[in-house]
């Protein structure tokens, strides 16, 4: 099983592939659902990572392969800019999944 990255720009790809992680570039939604469907498609994928700015393109479907608990896992990464989430999104993200308070 191996990991794949769906990003938005070329520095990203070229970090994860002196990772060892193969992947594409896409720009826009068309191109973002069809790289979706294709890894997808895959049944060697057991890690789909992808940037936080294609996440936003496809919120429906990643939110529908969250919920489903099958392979692959869904990995949201920052860019090459990094994260646009709050400091304490990880601590929401417990707080609202598991009802735990985290200090």
């Amino acid at each position: 099983m191996k990991a794949y990255l769906i990003s938005d720009n070329h520095d990203t790809l070229v970090g994860m592939k002196l990772a060892g992680i193969e992947g594409v570039v896409v720009h826009g939604y068309d191109e973002a659902e069809q790289a979706m469907e294709c890894a997808l498609g895959r049944h060697d994928v057991a890690i789909l990572a992808v940037t936080e700015k294609i996440a936003e393109l496809l919120p429906e479907t990643i939110q529908r392969l969250r919920e489903h608990g099958e392979l692959p896992i869904v990995v949201e990464i920052p860019d090459r800019h990094g994260t646009k989430r709050s400091p304490d999104f990880l601590t929401k993200y417990v707080r609202d999944a598991i009802g735990v308070k985290m200090e």
